[in-house]
């Protein structure tokens, strides 16, 4: 499993290469999951003809019964039928999310296109919850992927044989490309024209797009902290969080936070499970992971006192903190997202 994609050299330098992108959507697709990335790529085309470099995108909007397909927002876009699988060869691929994923799943024709087409394409991904549909056509066996995290539990249940990076923004598994929530397909897709042509490309598209070129909040998908400002359903969840905060660089357990909030550990467990589908430790490890993270990211803290301050207590707990949830090492999160880059 890698995070960063990658095209062989060949392709960067060819002027002559058309690279399909084909997007699948269904009735009820969410708009922006196909709007964002094929403007992503439309946008690297008018800066590659700026220079007269390659490769071109042919950009390919497809659905079951071809036409005008409808997205949940009321705006219809005007589709392709499914092409032949063997017209796709060395295409890019992505399938969108949106209200209607659960329907697209029970679409048996897409499903066996998706299947036939699979091991034609270069790249074959997906924006949002299009993770389910990738997923039910068994494309996602045994590898890791993303989905927006409201729907990381469900998909945990539907897909146990997958590996859920819930707090990714996007994951590549071989040739196989997920993302996360809505504009996530902007990130991935900017990360896959830097693949195809070069950084200063990307970072063009970037800037007309006025979005970052990289998300500065890194890897991390939602904020449990920021989650925690939710709604009164939430407020449990936003006193502890409170507690917790300063005093990360403790040794914390269960019972410490029961304790806090005036209640039963067993009580305080239900009560989180409840609000934010999250255990207490694994609330709490998540409250230190996103403050080392932010640590990182600031680029001021030395790692061995970053492991103190963030409660961690080795190197080795925050790397495996970091390679369980975000798929990369220190080392890894620091070059891509270290204050130093960032000035770069």
């Amino acid at each position: 499993m890698e995070n960063l994609p990658t095209m062989p050299n060949n392709t960067r330098s060819s002027q002559s290469v058309t690279m399909q992108i084909v997007m699948v959507v269904f009735p009820g697709f969410l708009l922006q999951d196909a709007a964002g990335p094929l403007q992503v790529f439309s946008m690297a085309d008018q800066e590659a003809e700026k220079s007269g470099r390659g490769p071109r995108y042919r950009l390919r909007t497809v659905s079951t019964s071809g036409g005008l397909i409808t997205s949940g927002c009321g705006l219809a876009v005007q589709t392709e039928v499914l092409p032949r699988p063997a017209s796709l060869k060395s295409a890019t691929l992505f399938v969108a999310g949106g209200d209607g994923t659960a329907i697209a799943m029970q679409d048996k024709r897409l499903i066996r296109w998706l299947q036939a087409s699979a091991h034609h394409l270069a790249r074959c991904g997906s924006i949002c919850t299009g993770a389910f549909v990738l997923a039910q056509a068994g494309l996602l066996d045994g590898r890791c992927a993303v989905t927006h995290w409201q729907d990381a539990p469900l998909f945990q249940r539907l897909f146990p044989q997958v590996t859920m990076l819930d707090d990714a923004i996007y994951v590549r598994d071989g040739h196989f490309y997920t993302s996360a929530g809505v504009t996530t397909g902007i990130d991935l897709s900017l990360a896959l024209v830097e693949a195809d042509h070069d950084r200063a490309l990307s970072l063009r598209v970037a800037k007309r797009m006025v979005v970052p070129f990289r998300r500065a909040g890194g890897q991390r998908q939602f904020s449990a902290a920021l989650l925690a400002q939710g709604d009164d359903d939430q407020a449990l969840q936003a006193r502890l969080a409170q507690w917790l905060l300063p005093r990360l660089k403790q040794a914390i357990s269960v019972a410490d936070m029961a304790q806090a909030m005036s209640m039963s550990a067993r009580t305080l467990h239900r009560h989180l499970i409840t609000a934010t589908g999250q255990s207490p430790a694994r609330f709490l490890m998540r409250l230190r992971l996103e403050r080392a993270c932010q640590l990182m990211e600031a680029g001021k803290t030395p790692l061995k006192q970053l492991v103190r301050q963030t409660g961690f207590g080795s190197e080795y707990n925050l790397r495996r903190s970091l390679q369980q949830q975000l798929g990369v090492s220190p080392g890894d999160y620091l070059s891509r997202f270290g204050a130093s880059r960032q000035r770069a």
